[in-house]
């Protein structure tokens, strides 16, 4: 069945509720309500049961179960890394030893290299990131938003640019769907590597993340964040909500224990190096083929195995000790969960409504050529933005993209990195975006407060991209 334009209704809704009343659960319920209302021929007991039904479904989706339990296993992995006096030692060692980080500059470019350099999984790059940086963005007064921000837009980006992990994976899959239906030629891996330089959302978010670290030219909501946390070092706006509690994100050390930066940084590298491991094991060798929901579920649980037997085998913490610091941290972050849940259940009402599919045929086959990848930005946009979901964007507007630029003679390069850059474009602005939930939480921002002081940097960014593609689609 085909639902039109009431197909877009769901998703509008929960993103108007949701920056409105800064309730994003409430909003994301009404929405999925919503959406089964339209489902269900507006019959509203089949709607209730429908939405209850649908939030119970996700979770037999293997991958989504692994990133809620991935979730709960990181808010675990924080909270003990925290009492073993591991980030208390790190902030000792940058700030008194060594003398590195010095001002708000310094912390922030420890999150922006953070992100920089690891670019295994997105949700790992946030919350490494926060980890590692926000004690010290506490410490020299800069805002929560601003580190969401730092966090978010160097993540996604990252990820997609250097394609070596789940994200090069899905898109090579998508890719080759279209080569193996004879839509174009070529592999998928020399499709993909050749559109990189097209990913100019992308870019841009880099080198605009990087500028306003150094400059602090910042400007919108963002300026009055940064003057709230320098002047009245409020580092969260007065009657905000932090995703997790600020016990859970500021726990302190244990009671007798010397602060050491080797408590954090061993669990650490053990969560990052695990993943391109656990790329390569369920790609069969292949680490472009892995499965990422299974690799940073695994990483996660072997990191935080890997904190149990360092802190009770050098007496940092008993057994007791430790499994109770983890389900503190597995506590703090229920609201994140709920969060996710909703997003997903959402995203697959969103699915049955064919609301992606609904946006793209208002374009498809009605414009130049030349005009292509511009198009295909947006329309990314507008998907990424509804739907919440750059992959869910990926996969159903690369096919799209795809045979839209063989059809209207459009450049293919380009069109393929306006694929990945819209997707990840309209992620960050959406408040029903997980890896922007994700970011509010490894922040320890509020999330509405994160949204509204990156959407105006987002939507700048995407300016700037979309006369690129304009250009580039009438130059090649």
């Amino acid at each position: 069945m085909e639902y039109g334009i009431l197909s877009i209704l769901p998703p509008l809704i929960a993103i108007l509720l949701a920056l409105t009343t800064k309730q994003v659960f409430i909003s994301l319920i009404l929405g999925i309500f919503s959406g089964t209302l339209i489902i269900t021929d507006w019959s509203f007991f089949a709607a209730v049961n429908m939405t209850l039904e649908e939030i119970v479904a996700i979770f037999s989706e293997g991958w989504i179960t692994k990133t809620i339990i991935f979730s709960f296993m990181v808010g675990g992995l924080i909270t003990v890394i925290s009492a073993s006096g591991g980030v208390q030692g790190f902030i000792e060692y940058l700030t008194k030893k060594r003398d590195v980080v010095k001002d708000k500059k310094g912390a922030l470019l420890l999150a922006y290299i953070t992100g920089l350099v690891i670019f295994i999984e997105s949700s790992i790059t946030s919350l490494v990131a926060g980890t590692v940086a926000r004690p010290l963005t506490d410490k020299y007064k800069v805002s929560r938003e601003k580190l969401a921000y730092v966090c978010d837009s160097t993540s996604a980006p990252v990820c997609g640019l250097i394609p070596l992990n789940g994200w090069g994976a899905m898109l090579m899959g998508v890719i080759g769907v279209q080569i193996a239906n004879g839509v174009v030629e070529g592999t998928a891996a020399e499709l993909l590597a050749k559109s990189l330089p097209f990913q100019f959302y992308s870019i841009i978010a880099i080198i605009a993340v990087g500028y306003y670290i150094m400059t602090g030219n910042d400007w919108g909501p963002m300026a009055k964040a940064e003057k709230r946390a320098t002047e009245e070092g409020l580092l969260l706006r007065k009657g905000a909500t932090p995703m997790v509690s600020e016990e859970a994100t500021a726990t302190p050390p244990k009671e007798g224990v010397t602060p050491n930066m080797w408590n954090m940084i061993l669990p650490l590298v053990v969560l990052i190096s695990m993943m391109p491991l656990s790329l390569y094991i369920t790609g069969e060798g292949n680490i472009l083929q892995g499965s990422g929901s299974t690799s940073v579920f695994w990483a996660v649980i072997t990191a935080v195995t890997f904190a149990g037997f360092l802190y009770v085998l050098t007496g940092i913490m008993n057994l007791k000790e430790y499994i109770d610091y983890v389900y503190q941290g597995i506590g703090a972050i229920v609201p994140v969960a709920i969060l996710l849940i909703t997003a997903f259940a959402i995203g697959n009402v969103i699915g049955y409504l064919e609301t992606g599919e609904y946006m793209a045929s208002l374009v498809e086959g009605r414009v130049s050529g030349a005009f292509g990848p511009a198009i295909v930005f947006i329309m990314a946009s507008l998907m990424a933005f509804a739907t919440g979901t750059s992959w869910g964007t990926f996969g159903i507007m690369m096919p799209i993209g795809i045979q839209m630029a063989v059809a209207m003679g459009a450049p293919l390069y380009p069109t393929i990195g306006a694929v990945v850059s819209g997707g990840i474009m309209g992620d960050h602005c959406s408040p029903i975006s997980d890896t922007t939930i994700i970011s509010s939480m490894a922040s320890a921002s509020d999330h509405i407060d994160h949204v509204n002081t990156q959407l105006p940097y987002a939507l700048a960014n995407g300016a700037l991209a979309l006369v690129l593609y304009l250009a580039a689609g009438f130059i090649m």
